[in-house]
């Protein structure tokens, strides 16, 4: 927390990077590396993302944290055991502590684990789908689709810099402020920046270019949080995702592309910031709405044209383990 009362966020990541190369020590090797994720969070779920996206399925397995954690770490407890069926452990902080056994930082996800040494190789997540996308070329599908191109990449950059101050982490700035000015202010700059993205998205089916890039993958795990618990959780609430018109269209189109709504849970999701914060909601009572079939509901923008995967193709359902419960579940 900011002594301003504003929330800040701890970017101090591990940044050893997984190359072709293995520059950094760790060459990309498919079943050697296992992806953290956790479906509750929007961080995590670029990585999973990005991941269906290049089709890394078989090469890169995925260990899936429970939507639930303490002040130690992320732990597995929806796992056989309360383990990860690969890396054994109960907990993400094990992993940390194989690194490094004085780590004093965040235990965050998304985290790529060394299965052999059982050590995390990195939680940088914002260098790990560009990573993903560039260095895990000889593992990719065919048809997987450029999420980076080089001619785009000036711009991806400087919206996608954009969105993550004002919108990803302009979202917990809100709903962790303590106190009124800082909290008007965070409210300030989210809207503004939701309202030039409703501008910009008006006329044009992706963020940059006609494709989808980065930039849409790192939009979208925020707007897909958004009316079920960034609106009334987090106090963003001038309106509803479903009530502006092109952003609600645009994460529609997004959340029935292949990769995008199939990596979404929207009970765990809720389950976790309702219940771990405990500072902003102390009952820890689960929300029961919105409904979230709206989500499959027609959105019309394909009339904007635009190719999806460019020259790719989309990646095929995700396999049996990894699937989601059908939206309206439980």
């Amino acid at each position: 927390m900011a002594g301003d009362g504003g929330y800040e966020r701890d970017r101090n990541y591990i940044t050893t990077r997984i190359t072709a190369d293995g520059r950094d020590g760790y060459p990309v090797e498919p079943r050697r590396y296992r992806l953290v994720v956790a479906r509750a969070c929007p961080w995590a779920n670029r990585a999973a993302i990005v991941r269906r996206l290049m089709g890394l399925e078989d090469a890169l397995s995925m260990g899936i944290a429970g939507p639930v954690h303490d002040e130690r770490s992320w732990s597995f407890h929806l796992d056989p055991d309360g383990r990860d069926p690969v890396l054994g452990i109960e907990r993400l902080q094990e992993a940390f502590f194989r690194r490094d056994p004085a780590y004093a930082r965040g235990i965050t996800v998304p985290a790529i684990v060394d299965v052999p040494t059982g050590a995390v190789v990195t939680n940088d997540f914002a260098r790990m789908t560009l990573d993903l996308g560039s260095q895990w070329t000889a593992h990719q599908r065919d048809g997987a689709p450029e999420l980076y191109p080089e001619k785009w990449r000036d711009e991806i950059d400087d919206v996608a810099e954009k969105v993550y101050r004002d919108v990803n982490n302009g979202v917990y700035k809100c709903g962790f402020a303590s106190d009124q000015e800082a909290y008007d202010k965070a409210y300030g700059r989210l809207w503004d920046r939701l309202d030039w993205l409703e501008e910009r998205l008006g006329d044009r089916r992706y963020l940059v270019g006609d494709t989808i890039t980065e930039a849409d993958v790192r939009l979208f795990t925020t707007l897909v949080r958004f009316d079920a618990v960034y609106h009334g959780h987090f106090k963003c609430n001038r309106r509803k995702l479903t009530e502006l018109p092109a952003l609600w269209g645009y994460a529609r189109d997004l959340f029935q592309t292949p990769g995008f709504g199939d990596t979404i849970d929207f009970e765990q999701i809720k389950t976790h910031y309702y219940v771990v914060h405990r500072d902003i909601n102390p009952t820890g009572i689960v929300p029961l709405g919105p409904d979230p079939r709206g989500w499959l509901s027609a959105h019309g923008r394909e009339e904007l044209g635009g190719r999806p995967f460019g020259d790719g193709t989309p990646p095929g359902p995700p396999p049996s383990s990894e699937r989601v419960p059908p939206l309206g579940h439980g």
